[in-house]
């Protein structure tokens, strides 16, 4: 009889793993079908030129506005976007050559720590002179100038942020940075810039991993390690700037108990392979290329399926009615911060 009374909660509770699972599962497979699909965008005339990681990006934001985001699904997308981009990241290590970059390395802090201090100042005056909302540009400026969604999840529940104007603050800043992913990609050939220049232009001034990661990698794979590296000096600073907002908030009596800062783990794997690819593989152990080449395409197509994900948080409906003046302040931002590092790249002090 005792068993009898249980069978029924344990077949709850197995129903419930089994549904997680089922998202789990479904949406990964969803983030993977419209990576494929990204590819065969490629087919249409003029896709061609701004790469898969884009094509994919632009299918799942149109994926958005006419179906919605697949609720049933949202935790394998969720798992795609966040899990799979570290992954990618890690994994992209292996192309950084340290001695290729490590002349340009040394000042990178020092530029990221200034691209971070402009794009929250500047944000937050233009947005005082639009009147634009505190905690929404505030948001946009720390997502603009340390690395987008991640650091505005990071940041939410230190400023109190509502979940709807974190949500909003992330899909703006999908939507604006793939935008200026894609233009860069375009106007690159355009640009008096050398490869390695450019690469280190994209991490400074972009705002996801995913957009430097798109946006660099046309250019080839010394400048997509190069431009990940910048990108990811400014990673690493997340954590200093959420003690920082820790420390404001305290000092004003506002700071929300047991909030906590995730240190991005993924950056250190980031060196660990950059490390062994630049100092191990090649050297001491010899790999073949095909499977080299097969780590470069699984490392590809996870961050299409990154991409995707990213993309799926793109809602212009909510632009449109709750954040108009936010977005423009950080759009406004954004080109300056942009125009600002391609001048200082192009023409750098003596």
């Amino acid at each position: 009889m005792e068993s009898r009374a249980k069978s029924p909660a344990v077949s709850v509770k197995e129903r419930l793993v089994a549904s997680s699972a089922g998202s789990v599962s479904g949406g990964i497979i969803f983030t993977f079908i419209i990576a494929l699909m990204g590819y065969g965008l490629m087919a249409v005339p003029g896709f061609i030129y701004i790469g898969q990681l884009a094509c994919a990006i632009i299918i799942a934001v149109a994926y958005r506005q006419i179906f919605g985001y697949p609720e049933r699904v949202r935790a394998g997308i969720q798992f795609s976007s966040k899990m799979l981009l570290r992954l990618a990241i890690i994994l992209y290590g292996l192309k950084l050559n340290i001695q290729v970059v490590v002349h340009e390395g040394l000042g990178l802090l020092v530029r990221d720590a200034g691209v971070i201090i402009f794009s929250i100042l500047v944000t937050l005056i233009l947005a005082k002179w639009l009147k634009a909302d505190f905690t929404l540009s505030l948001l946009l400026g720390i997502g603009t100038g340390v690395c987008g969604a991640a650091a505005i999840a990071a940041v939410s529940p230190i400023l109190k942020a509502k979940d709807e104007e974190t949500a909003i603050s992330a899909g703006i800043i999908a939507l604006v940075g793939s935008v200026f992913a894609i233009a860069y990609t375009i106007l690159r050939p355009y640009m008096e810039l050398t490869d390695i220049t450019y690469g280190i232009w994209s991490g400074l001034s972009l705002h996801e991993i995913a957009h430097v990661a798109l946006a660099a990698a046309p250019a080839g794979e010394d400048a997509l390690a190069v431009a990940l590296l910048s990108k990811l000096g400014r990673v690493f600073m997340l954590a200093p700037v959420c003690m920082i907002l820790m420390y404001w908030r305290k000092r004003t009596g506002k700071l929300q108990a047991g909030s906590k800062i995730e240190f991005p783990w993924f950056l250190i794997g980031f060196m660990v392979m950059s490390f062994i690819g630049s100092y191990i593989l090649g050297k001491h152990i010899i790999l073949p290329d095909a499977l080299i080449n097969g780590i470069s395409a699984v490392t590809t197509f996870a961050l299409m399926m990154a991409m995707v994900g990213l993309g799926l948080n793109v809602c212009f409906r909510d632009l449109r009615t709750k954040a108009l003046r936010p977005l423009a302040a950080m759009l406004i931002a954004s080109i300056l911060l942009s125009a600002l590092t391609w001048a200082v790249l192009e023409h750098p002090l003596k």
